[in-house]
């Protein structure tokens, strides 16, 4: 039996330095307050759009998305840096004032291996429902070097995300208008956790519980991107 232990803690040991190789950088959504002016939406863009939004909030609970991106995030921060990975925090608390340009550059310069932002959905019908990850097009022209590993990077997430959560899986939105995508040469993803609009995923989204199945999908997604890649 202790042999058996020592092996145990000798395997757990090699993970954790393995996985300490691997940086990855959480972007909870939004902040505590939007930010309305404007900044390029890419490199030698002449497009402008305002550097943060203010986001959603949930239909029954009330609760902010800068929040409950927080929430998620700081869990998501403890969860990977038990397994032994590095992680970049680009917010901590709610009362910031950093917009997605900066956010990108911020995760660039913390040579991150994946940059995953934290975000919820919103929308005027109420039964709509769901998990999107958004990530640039093949057509992007500032994104091309790690477009593919991205594309990668959001089903992964999505995959292990939905398996998990049981939230209905909307698929890959490929948008090229997302300044925090178009800056970054960071591997990325956006994760629209589930829809805040909606009263059963607002609540479950909300629950310590259920963060705690959110967090552990997140990480099973992102260990599926780096065992596979």
């Amino acid at each position: 039996m202790k042999l058996l232990l020592k092996l145990a803690i000798l395997i757990s040991s090699i993970s954790g330095l393995a996985n300490a190789a691997e940086k990855v950088c959480i972007d909870p959504g939004h902040q505590a307050k939007g930010n309305m002016q404007t900044e390029e939406v890419a490199p030698g863009s002449s497009k402008r759009k305002p550097k943060v939004a203010y986001g959603t909030k949930g239909v029954a609970t009330k609760k902010p998305e800068y929040q409950l991106a927080l929430e998620v995030g700081l869990k998501l921060r403890d969860a990977l840096k038990a397994k032994g990975y590095s992680v970049f925090m680009v917010r901590e608390k709610n009362d910031v004032n950093i917009s997605n340009k900066e956010r990108a550059l911020m995760t660039n310069k913390a040579g991150c291996d994946v940059y995953l932002r934290l975000h919820a959905d919103a929308s005027e019908n109420s039964s709509t429902r769901g998990v999107t990850v958004l990530t640039s097009s093949s057509k992007n022209p500032h994104t091309k070097s790690v477009q593919q590993s991205s594309d990668k990077f959001s089903k992964a997430i999505l995959s292990e995300y939905t398996k998990a959560t049981g939230f209905k899986s909307r698929g890959v939105s490929y948008r090229d208008d997302l300044t925090g995508t178009n800056w970054s040469t960071v591997t990325n993803t956006l994760l629209e956790m589930g829809f805040m609009t909606n009263p059963e995923e607002d609540r479950k989204m909300a629950s310590p519980d259920f963060q705690n199945v959110m967090v552990k999908s997140i990480v099973n997604g992102i260990e599926k991107y780096f065992r596979e890649k």
